[in-house]
């Protein structure tokens, strides 16, 4: 037979009827016993009373036989009665508790007590002698009864007392315990998921993409965790369309640099080719071979270019691989030369044996995005654009720079410029994604990006990723 599994709301459900009926039975049990606490105290009460009016009773016992007055006789009796209808009050209330045992005893030799009363006066005098005697007994007895009765009933009193706190003490433990696991079960499948899910969507927001385990819990939970899975798995390839759209944009923008930079190998290669024919029949092995050799370098200029292109341009899976950080920059800076205008200078200073375990295609658009925006940054050339890199946090992190010249980004602006479709430039200049796509890259590559900017001074980025020196053995040598 399969394990019963309940779902997140029939927990809760069996939960609060399970606290309900905990709260239900250890009201009534505290209503039984106050409602008995209650009736002992009337007891006692009536113990009072009564043990009061024995007393008045013996009093006028002895007055009577001391004195003979017929006044304390019939005061005896007096007295003698409303005792008896005190008792005739108390046992229908009783009948079921230990004390009516003792109120029946009493009742006995209260009405014993009252027949020799009732024959004092008749008695002769050698009667009369032993009828006192047998009337101190049970007067005697009638008082013990009564103290008996009060010191019994106070007891039974206490006895509930500490009863009650002991069940309320452990009720209250119980209780306690119940609600610690409760309160766990609420923690472990309501509460913790759900700050796996927003620190999740955190972690989504900044660009990583890494599901959440599935955990077998059969509820409400294990689902949600399954639908927001797939939602990051659509998430994912949302993001790469965007970074493969952003790309045809920014391949748009170079388009026409591109071609300019293809014409001048071209138009060299065809200037070539003229003299050739022209010289073919005249000119000498080598000055052939000079030109020929001409044209093969223009050739691999020409693909050079459109290897960049190409490369930059085609969709892969995201990859690690022990890469030099300075082609990727130099990879990046011929691809968007024809993008800068003149007077402005782009100053690589990133070494040549930092090499880095990254994607190169998924960093030359980082690249790309940053070199474009500082571009576009200074307004009126002169002006510079510096890329520097460095090795530092203790030789366990690489320090990127890209910084510029150019006007800056307002104080209240820098907080927002890494989210998505937001954008300080002009309308119809900028989607807003650049950075935003930075951002997620980086990140997917377990680094950090930051950026500082005054207006007016310029800006710079900086980014910071694992360095493993193992990855770089003249360096780890040195």
């Amino acid at each position: 037979m399969s394990a019963l599994h309940l779902n997140i709301r029939q927990k809760v459900i069996v939960g609060l009827i399970a606290c309900v009926l905990a709260i239900g039975f250890i009201g009534g049990f505290s209503y039984h016993y106050l409602h008995a606490i209650e009736l002992k105290q009337h007891v006692v009460q009536i113990a009072d009373d009564l043990r009061e009016i024995v007393l008045e009773i013996r009093r006028y016992e002895k007055n009577y036989l001391l004195y003979g007055g017929m006044e304390d006789l019939q005061e005896n009796r007096r007295y003698t009665d409303k005792a008896l209808e005190v008792l005739a009050e108390i046992v229908p209330e009783v009948q079921n508790l230990q004390v009516a045992s003792q109120l029946d005893t009493f009742k006995k030799e209260l009405l014993a007590y009252r027949g020799l009363m009732q024959q004092m006066p008749w008695a002769s005098d050698p009667e009369r002698r032993g009828l006192e005697d047998r009337l101190r007994g049970l007067g005697k007895s009638l008082v013990d009864l009564s103290v008996q009765l009060v010191t019994f009933e106070r007891r039974r009193i206490v006895e509930i007392i500490q009863t009650l706190k002991t069940q309320l003490l452990v009720s209250l433990v119980a209780f306690l315990a119940f609600m610690g696991f409760f309160t766990y079960i609420v923690s472990r499948k309501i509460v913790r998921p759900l700050r796996v899910i927003e620190g999740t969507t955190e972690r989504i927001a900044r660009g990583d993409f890494k599901p959440l385990p599935v955990l077998d819990t059969r509820d409400e939970t294990q689902r949600v965790v399954e639908a927001f899975n797939r939602m990051v798995g659509e998430l994912e390839k949302r993001q790469d369309q965007l970074v493969q759209g952003k790309k045809m944009s920014s391949l748009g923008v170079l388009t026409a640099g591109i071609a300019h930079q293809l014409n001048n190998p071209l138009n060299n290669i065809s200037t070539s080719c003229q003299i050739i024919l022209e010289e073919l029949g005249q000119c000498d092995v080598e000055f052939l071979k000079k030109m020929l050799t001409n044209v093969e370098q223009e050739v691999y200029r020409a693909r050079d270019i459109v290897k960049g292109l190409l490369e930059f341009s085609r969709v892969r899976e995201f990859a690690l691989k022990a890469t030099p950080l300075e082609d990727v920059v130099r990879r990046s800076v011929r691809l968007i030369s024809s993008q800068v205008p003149p007077g402005i200078d782009i100053v690589d200073e990133v070494p040549w044996d930092l090499i880095l375990e990254l994607d190169p295609q998924r960093m030359q658009e980082v690249f790309l995005n940053l070199l474009m925006n500082a571009v576009q940054a200074i307004k009126e050339p002169p002006g510079q654009i510096r890329i520097a890199g460095r090795v530092d946090g203790g030789g366990r992190e690489a320090v990127i720079t890209v910084e510029d010249t150019g006007v800056g980004i307002p104080r209240e602006e820098l907080d927002r410029i890494f989210d998505p479709f937001f954008t300080t430039k002009e309308v119809g200049s900028g989607t807003g994604l650049g950075l935003s796509i930075v951002y997620g890259i980086i990140e997917k590559h377990h680094g950090h990006i930051s950026v500082e900017s005054r207006e007016g001074e310029g800006t710079r980025f900086t980014i910071r990723m694992p360095y493993n020196p193992t990855t770089n053995p003249e360096r780890a040598s040195s």
